[in-house]
């Protein structure tokens, strides 16, 4: 069986850079064990699986290692896809996904995906976070999917050099790292999953659906223009809407052929 390919560097407009996602249409999902092994093999990320349905697509997302419930990069990746090659007429298309139906719209350039947004809590921050981060204390948050530490400066986050062991022992999928940004932009930050197979992530559309709300409350505004500081870095426009968040980004192709499976 042959099915398309795609990948794409998300969250950038400059190839090598963003975050890569692997995009395969489909006729129909195919099993689990099946969609799991491809991401391995894929080994990036994310692997966006799409299979068309009333005009929508259902969409799955699946790192190496899990099926996650929500991933940003590869759904904006898999809008690109879906709206400059399968449908080029289209402006705007819907995903059906484990978080719900994802409005993704052209904008320009890029895209804009209307997201649910993951407010957290302030909690104590556990100690085997703040030995991770080689920090003695922290503004910490938590919800259901990721611990969030805010540090005081933006050269801070980009000087990490983390224990990646220690943060796959948390008892949350992820850890986001923020603080106020540099360079123009309104804040900054670095995600670790290594619970998930991504020891770093390069850009992460789902973590700045927790870090939206929090800057919203801190800045007194609901726009923000945001850089995750990873090895390859990427820009993403935050602005929160009530109970949802829009990320807009763009997309730059990098590949497209035919996997054999």
């Amino acid at each position: 069986m042959r099915c398309p390919i795609y990948q794409v560097d998300a969250f950038t407009g400059k190839l090598f850079t963003g975050n890569p996602a692997a995009v395969m249409p489909l006729r129909n999902f195919l099993a689990d064990a099946t969609l799991q092994a491809i991401a391995a093999e894929n080994n990036l990320a994310e692997t966006a699986f799409l299979v068309r349905e009333n005009g929508d697509y259902r969409l799955r997302w699946f790192t190496p290692g899990t099926e996650v419930p929500l991933c940003g990069h590869a759904t904006l990746a898999s809008a690109a896809v879906v709206m400059e090659r399968l449908e080029p007429q289209r402006k705007q298309v819907v995903f059906h996904t484990a978080s719900g139906a994802l409005t993704v719209t052209r904008a320009g350039t890029g895209y804009v995906m209307d997201f649910p947004a993951r407010p957290g809590e302030l909690v104590a921050p556990p100690a085997k976070l703040l030995s991770a981060l080689s920090i003695a204390s922290a503004e910490t948050f938590s919800n259901d999917f990721n611990y969030m530490a805010v540090l005081e400066s933006a050269q801070a986050v980009r000087g990490l050099a983390p224990d990646i062991v220690a943060i796959s022992q948390l008892d949350r999928a992820g850890l986001i790292v923020t603080a106020p940004g540099d360079a123009g932009y309104d804040f900054v930050s670095r995600y670790f999953a290594p619970a998930k197979g991504i020891p770093e992530d390069p850009v992460t559309g789902s973590a700045h659906c927790m870090m939206t709300p929090y800057w919203a409350k801190r800045l007194g505004k609901t726009e923000f223009r945001a850089f995750q500081a990873s090895q390859r870095g990427g820009e993403v426009i935050c602005r929160l809407k009530g109970n949802r968040v829009e990320l807009e980004g763009t997309c730059v192709f990098y590949l497209e052929g035919e996997a054999e499976i």
